[in-house]
């Protein structure tokens, strides 16, 4: 049988309940016993590298969880990383851009109910992320929750509390699970030698258009952080009447050496700065980079990685349109 290293970094599916609410205090060897048919399937191990809410999950964790892979990787087959559900789409794109072309599967599950629960998807989600681990065709970072195999670049959590809490975002599902079968769609592109990277510069900002906001609050952003995103409207773009100044403030901050990027608030689709003048306008006079059909965690993620590679306009440039994982697909 494979082994299958499983890790621990806490979540719903560990918690317990408290006057306080649901806490995370289960450990591995407690959550294995809830699920005896996975001895059947392969050999685990179990290392706990935390036991905290996923809102607490920071890129410090993502380092954590990396170089616990890399010490791990040659003893064995897999990796099924046990992870809240609030930031499992951050981890999962995080780990895309650390651990590249792995040609074992690195899979992260999780719940929306805790394990210990009569009426919990724990159970499942777990067996079918141990059963696609052991799985031939299973290569590198995916989500494996409700029956769904998800691409790490391309997961964001849809909805806040019923089990079909995932979506794949301008990407098809890989594979879907049901009673026990793989339905595998895509096959992943296996190499002999991962890259591992566990360098990051997390000074990476996050700013979310809204009708009215001043562009002093970009500036402010982009005064502290080494790169901002722009989350804006539709297909992408500034507001560009009289008593805006978006366009000087990025002019200004891309000057200094800061990085922007242009993406979209539309879950779907992607954007497209070209279509109307807010967008060309912005793009035709100022080098910002554009998202283009990457998810926004894919982007915060792959920026962080990026910055903690180079400081160098054009090789920034460069691996941004790099695709990897499937994250970009312009």
């Amino acid at each position: 049988m494979k082994k299958i290293l499983m890790i621990g970094t806490g979540g719903t599916i560990a918690s317990r309940a408290t006057s306080n609410g649901l806490d995370p205090q289960m450990t591995l060897d407690e959550i294995l016993t809830y699920i005896p048919d996975i001895a059947k399937i392969c050999e685990v191990d179990t290392i706990q590298v935390c036991n905290i809410d996923s809102t607490n999950i920071s890129p410090e964790h993502w380092i954590l969880l990396v170089n616990t892979i890399r010490e791990n990787y040659d003893n064995y087959d897999g990796f099924v990383i046990c992870h809240g559900t609030d930031t499992m789409a951050y981890t999962a794109a995080a780990l895309s851009y650390m651990v590249q072309n792995s040609a074992k599967p690195i899979l992260l599950t999780g719940a929306q109910k805790p394990i210990n629960k009569e009426i919990s998807d724990s159970k499942i989600n777990l067996f079918d992320s141990f059963l696609y681990a052991t799985f031939d065709g299973a290569s590198g970072v995916q989500i494996v929750f409700n029956g769904k195999v998800i691409l790490g670049t391309r997961a964001r959590k849809t909805r806040t509390k019923s089990f079909q809490s995932f979506s794949s975002i301008n990407y098809p599902y890989l594979a879907v699970i049901q009673d026990g079968h793989i339905i595998q769609y895509i096959n992943q592109a296996k190499t002999e030698t991962p890259a591992f990277y566990d360098t990051l510069n997390t000074k990476v900002g996050l700013f979310k258009l809204t009708p009215g906001v001043e562009a002093d609050v970009l500036s402010y952003m982009l005064e502290r952080n080494d790169a901002v995103i722009i989350e804006s409207y539709g297909v992408g773009g500034i507001p560009s009447m009289p008593q805006y100044h978006y366009l000087e403030v990025i002019q200004e901050w891309i000057a200094k050496g800061k990085t922007v990027v242009m993406t979209t608030q539309v879950p779907n689709e992607g954007s497209d700065m070209n279509v109307y003048k807010v967008g060309y306008n912005l793009k035709s006079r100022v080098p910002i980079l554009e998202a283009y059909d990457m998810i926004t965690e894919a982007v915060v993620c792959k920026l962080m990685w990026i910055l903690g590679q180079t400081k160098d306009p054009e090789q920034i440039k460069k691996l941004f349109y790099t695709t990897i994982s499937n994250d970009i697909l312009y």
